[in-house]
């Protein structure tokens, strides 16, 4: 078992495993518009909730020089750390003002508002770090891909559990075959934690004045226009209405499934299809199984995917009761002391055993049986991989300055050539868990080949003035 894991043999099993990670072009310092030593100045668009973090962290390795929210109670505090940075709640504003003074950006808002200003700051030749789930539909994350490599930029999406040893840790073992081929994976979530259906069951009919210090207008974006509501959408409740979220697979498939669609070399599913609970036109279901149908890669056989979300008649929708018999309870109820199984996890089913991760981030894995595989499992530093100074959310925001610094996109190791494909293949789940049907995908084309209505909710209508198309 050992000689599966030297670096030797990893090479050789895994092969071209590593320029998956790595297949952006090399780019030179000079090229992406930095001198390695200079400070790098900072804009955070997106300030509250995750936004607060990720510009906090930026700005331990540089200078944040402009703000944008669309809420002042999220500004108020980044003001006064900052003193010196512009304040604006239009990121358009920002980029007309800002746009020569900037070098790179987080955006931390709403999934609906994640394309835009990334697509203007990537135009302008900024670097950007955005939160996951990288955009709000399959052609923006498509869209963001291709413009982030026309355009030179270093990229990084914010599912920190990238940077983690365990998860790299993990791709390792996978690639090199320790668990034999993989054919079946099951990954599942307790989200949502959110209201949406059935709780809600549509729109409400009423219209309630906003408060002084929320703009609006600045945070329906490209969203159709619709009455402010107290305690509705902003700032939380946003994730699960149609025209703001993504739901459960958008919030989390970017950390659960995180592992295993990098470690198999996952990119464009051959089909999607997917039962759920209700289905409205304004939010999405209370729970959801869909299943992504993968091809085989080279030697690598094809993959069923499994994704489970939510709560079926109380109960959390979970994979197989006999594939979880094999896997060990982790989760500790602190009233009775009994221990449960992990509500969120995933499962790579090999030939030759089970890697189990009952953590949203895949830091941590169980190689099942126990007995077979404890001497590889004794190893849990990535051997191969890059190691990440930090292994958590900042350690995410040094990789991508060190990507800046250096002038290699690829060392950002959540960069949009890999955030770009598995946002892309989850949110298909949302498409066919809206239409109730199996869908088969042309991913080189960017198109549903059975279903010709489906293609209408692979990309979306913008109001005017916040349109994301190509250039």
């Amino acid at each position: 078992m050992t000689q599966l894991v030297d670096r030797r043999s990893f090479l050789g099993a895994a092969g071209a495993g590593l320029g998956y990670f790595f297949t952006a072009p090399a780019y030179s310092a000079a090229r992406l518009g930095r001198r390695p030593n200079e400070t790098l100045q900072f804009a955070g668009i997106g300030v509250g909730g995750k936004g607060d973090s990720d510009i906090d962290q930026a700005g331990n390795l540089g200078e944040v020089v402009a703000l944008c929210d669309v809420d002042d109670r999220h500004l108020a505090p980044k003001k006064e750390k900052w003193p010196g940075a512009r304040v604006f709640h239009d990121f358009r504003a920002l980029f007309d003002a800002m746009g020569k003074h900037i070098d790179a950006v987080t955006v931390s808002t709403p999934d609906h508002t994640h394309a835009l200003p990334s697509l203007m700051a990537i135009r302008l030749g900024k670097h950007v770090y955005c939160q996951k789930p990288l955009t709000h539909t399959v052609f923006e994350a498509r869209l963001l891909r291709e413009e982030a490599r026309r355009h030179n930029v270093c990229t990084q999406m914010g599912n920190q559990g990238s940077a983690h040893p365990g998860l790299r840790r993990g791709i390792e073992l996978i690639q090199a075959g320790v668990i034999g081929p993989v054919r079946e994976v099951h990954v599942w979530t307790n989200r949502p934690i959110w209201p949406q259906a059935p709780s809600v069951t549509g729109r409400p009919d009423r219209a309630d004045v906003w408060p002084s210090t929320l703009h609006w207008d600045e945070f329906l974006g490209g969203a159709p226009l619709r009455p402010y509501v107290n305690d509705l959408y902003h700032p939380f409740k946003w994730r699960g209405w149609w025209d703001f979220g993504t739901g459960a697979i958008g919030d989390m498939a970017c950390h659960t499934a995180n592992l295993p669609f990098r470690a198999l070399r996952l990119e464009f599913p051959v089909a999607v299809s997917a039962e759920s609970g209700e289905v409205n036109p304004e939010t999405y279901p209370g729970w959801a199984h869909v299943t992504l149908e993968f091809p085989a890669r080279g030697s690598l056989p094809p993959v069923r995917l499994h994704w489970y979300e939510g709560r079926r008649d109380g109960v959390l929708v979970l994979p197989p009761e006999p594939l979880l018999a094999q896997v060990p309870k982790t989760r500790k109820d602190e009233q009775t002391g009994q221990m449960h199984l992990a509500e969120s996890g995933c499962m790579l089913v090999g030939e030759q055993g089970i890697l189990f991760s009952p953590n949203d981030y895949g830091a941590e894995f169980f190689l099942l049986p126990e007995e077979r595989f404890r001497e590889v499992r004794n190893r849990t530093s990535p051997e191969q991989l890059p190691v990440n100074g930090k292994g958590d959310d900042q350690g995410m925001k040094d990789e991508w300055v060190e990507a800046i610094k250096a002038g290699k996109p690829e060392i950002a190791f959540s960069n949009f050539d890999v955030a770009g494909p598995l946002t892309e293949a989850f949110l298909l789940g949302n498409v066919a868990i809206k239409l109730g049907q199996r869908i088969e995908w042309d991913g080189p084309n960017l198109k549903v080949t059975n279903l010709p209505e489906a293609n209408a909710l692979i990309e979306t209508e913008y109001r005017r003035g916040w349109e994301v198309k190509r250039a």
